[in-house]
């Protein structure tokens, strides 16, 4: 059970469970729930509870502290002193989830916010984003601060042990808040789709608007598509997965 977050009030963990509590309604085994994410809101959620490690003041230090893992705050100037504050507590690697992200002047006032309480401090800067279209907060970043840029899709997959939690299932759900063709192009859930097929699992999706046409909706491979868009919708369309599995 492998869905993105649909909206703020509909997280991924929070889908990931109704979805199941349907599944099981239905005469299902307990699913594998496996929330995930492309690297940008509700990061630390999702890779806390497989990483482990410990959340300080708005971040997170995994693997004993080397790497902090940092999410974009309502405000560039507050980002900035997270990334600072985590660099000071002595992380060697400072990733920062912005995936997703955007705005062409949100990169400069997190830079300025940065020095300003204290820079990087040797740490080496990564950020989360579609390489593919990185958006202008982390090319500016890369351009100006010498940030390396990761595919959050695939970081947080292989972080999640993703692939051979997958290879053991019966099927794969995936989730999001509007399937269509941006799906194919960086999301999480197309990149499960795509290694799910690759993989001969089936893949299945719970999305709160189905708006893929045929022809990507084949090169995705899903075996069935249910639309949900409450709690208590999800849990009607986790019973209604249960005939496909």
């Amino acid at each position: 059970m492998a869905p993105d977050a649909f909206a703020c009030a509909l997280r991924a963990p929070v889908v990931a469970a109704a979805i199941g509590r349907g599944l099981e309604r239905a005469g299902c085994i307990p699913p594998d729930l496996c929330p995930v994410t492309a690297g940008g809101p509700g990061t630390l959620e999702v890779l806390l509870p497989a990483l482990g490690g410990d959340a300080v003041d708005g971040f997170a230090l995994v693997e004993d502290g080397a790497t902090a893992i940092v999410e974009l705050a309502e405000d560039a100037e507050l980002t900035g002193e997270r990334l600072a504050a985590a660099a000071a507590i002595g992380a060697v690697v400072v990733l920062l989830a912005a995936a997703g992200a955007a705005p062409k002047d949100e990169g400069a006032a997190i830079i300025a916010a940065l020095e300003d309480h204290g820079g990087l401090r040797g740490a080496a800067l990564s950020v989360l984003c579609d390489v593919r279209a990185p958006g202008a907060l982390a090319v500016r970043l890369r351009d100006e601060r010498g940030a390396r840029l990761v595919a959050g899709a695939p970081f947080v997959l292989e972080a999640l042990g993703f692939d051979a939690r997958m290879r053991a299932a019966h099927a794969v759900v995936v989730g999001e808040g509007r399937l269509d063709r941006s799906t194919l192009h960086g999301r999480v859930a197309g990149e499960i789709a795509t290694r799910a097929r690759q993989s001969g699992v089936p893949c299945h999706a719970v999305v709160g608007v189905d708006a893929i046409d045929r022809f990507d909706a084949r090169i995705l491979d899903l075996q069935a598509i249910v639309e949900a868009s409450t709690i208590s919708e999800l849990e009607v369309a986790g019973e209604a997965l249960a005939a496909y599995l």
